[in-house]
């Protein structure tokens, strides 16, 4: 895993471009099939654009036709947060980066096996580093 920085000491406007940080500080979401990385299907890894922690492997990605990037699991168990959601009139399971607490997108119930779910992320919270051959 990459070493992350201190992130108290972070000045998310300076390091963020404007839409990272409407994302990842103010929970925000990005338009559906807008992101580099709805339909990336090569291995790799996925990593917070915020802190650099690695989130999510592309061999756990797939596509669930929702135009964001959709993954079963998450690289590690202590690799992301999950927090209740009441926004928008809704019952939904945020997620966020355990290291820096980015907002990254919402766990639904309804993914593949083996886990059943489906991790529901914004691509401009995510930055991918190919696998090496």
């Amino acid at each position: 895993m990459a070493e992350t920085p201190d992130t108290e000491e972070i000045d998310w406007r300076e390091t963020l471009s404007d839409e990272q940080y409407r994302v990842l500080r103010e929970q925000g979401t990005e338009r559906p099939y807008s992101g580099d990385h709805v339909d990336r299907d090569e291995d790799g890894t996925y990593s917070c654009a915020g802190c650099g922690a690695e989130l999510f492997s592309g061999e756990t990605k797939f596509d669930a036709h929702c135009g964001w990037p959709s993954f079963w699991d998450a690289a590690d168990a202590d690799a992301v947060e999950r927090r209740p959601d009441h926004s928008q009139g809704m019952e939904r399971t945020e997620v966020v980066c355990a290291e820096c607490g980015g907002h990254l997108g919402h766990v639904f119930q309804d993914g593949p096996e083996p886990t059943g779910e489906r991790f529901c992320i914004n691509s401009v919270a995510l930055d991918f580093e190919p696998d090496e051959e």
